[in-house]
């Protein structure tokens, strides 16, 4: 059993790039490579040397496999380590960071997954989301999960393998998690979906709470409360990480800064700037820099 799983931590690299030469995967040079977008699901590749992101938040899960070297990320008060093989796992809006423990540099693979996307699978059994306390877990089966979905960057994900994935996903957390996922009891959910789409359908302004209470019937704190307990963030912030997604869009499609805020209902440059680093941990241009970067060399 030991020596099968130091042979996938020997060969994990190797299959993940299996197909993608065209793709540095020494880093050398800082790039970010991004897949094709689909519904509540973002895929990267990182590679880099160094401290890479200062301390951030963003309102998905953040699920991963590190590829090759060393990654470190402080994480709920402790500095943590992972090795080739294993997995990430970061809950929404849970502060960290991230870097290459040692100067060989770092190269991962990332998944971040909405809220709401887990909460599809887990809706009938009225569970709520599971909370795996150790933020990097030795599981090669759950490593296997998260590569098919990561193996293959310059495809499309195909919904009925979403659908399959999500679900064994879900599993797969709820066997780390400390706890014992909790019944969710009584959550407004026809409420909290149509405060979630109507935050979702206007993205580039600004909601105010009478409009949330007109559109769900429930008073300010109550839905506060409900979203919480559903999305695992507040309305405003989600409202705010919609926003920041679709700058991060447009930024890495070459648009100039300044009128990216403006498009997605920043004040300036500089308020666009202030959120992405919180939201992301690293500034809107050298995101942009590595982003493009790794599309220079696809």
């Amino acid at each position: 059993m030991q020596s099968e799983k130091g042979t996938l931590r020997e060969n994990v690299a190797g299959q993940i790039f299996e197909g993608l030469e065209r793709l540095c995967v020494t880093p050398e040079t800082n790039r970010i490579l991004s897949a094709p977008a689909y519904p509540g699901i973002e895929r990267i590749q990182a590679q880099f040397r160094g401290d890479a992101f200062d301390l951030h938040r963003h309102d998905t899960y953040a699920l991963g496999v590190t590829m090759r070297g060393v990654q470190t990320f402080r994480y709920r008060g402790e500095r943590r380590y992972s090795l080739p093989g294993r997995v990430i796992v970061l809950h929404p809006d849970e502060l960290h960071d991230g870097g290459a423990a040692t100067e060989d540099g770092l190269v991962y693979r990332m998944l971040y997954l909405e809220p709401s996307v887990l909460f599809q699978c887990l809706e009938a059994a009225r569970i709520g989301l599971p909370f795996v306390d150790d933020p990097v877990v030795e599981d090669d089966r759950l490593a296997g999960l998260l590569l098919a979905a990561l193996g293959e960057l310059d495809r499309e994900l195909d919904e009925l393998f979403v659908d399959d994935f999500v679900s064994r996903l879900a599993d797969g957390l709820a066997q780390h998690a400390r706890l014992p996922q909790r019944l969710l009891g009584s959550i407004a959910w026809s409420q909290v979906k149509a405060a979630r789409d109507y935050l979702e359908a206007h993205v580039v302004r600004g909601v105010r709470s009478q409009e949330l209470e007109r559109v769900t019937g429930l008073d300010r704190f109550a839905l506060a409360r409900h979203f919480r307990a559903a999305f695992a963030t507040s309305p405003h912030r989600f409202l705010l990480m919609r926003r920041l997604q679709q700058a991060k869009a447009l930024i890495g499609g070459g648009e100039p800064i300044a009128e990216v805020a403006a498009a997605t209902g920043f004040a300036d440059q500089s308020h666009l700037t202030r959120h992405f680093k919180k939201a992301f941990g690293i500034a809107p241009g050298a995101w942009s820099s590595m982003v493009r970067g790794a599309g220079a060399r696809r």
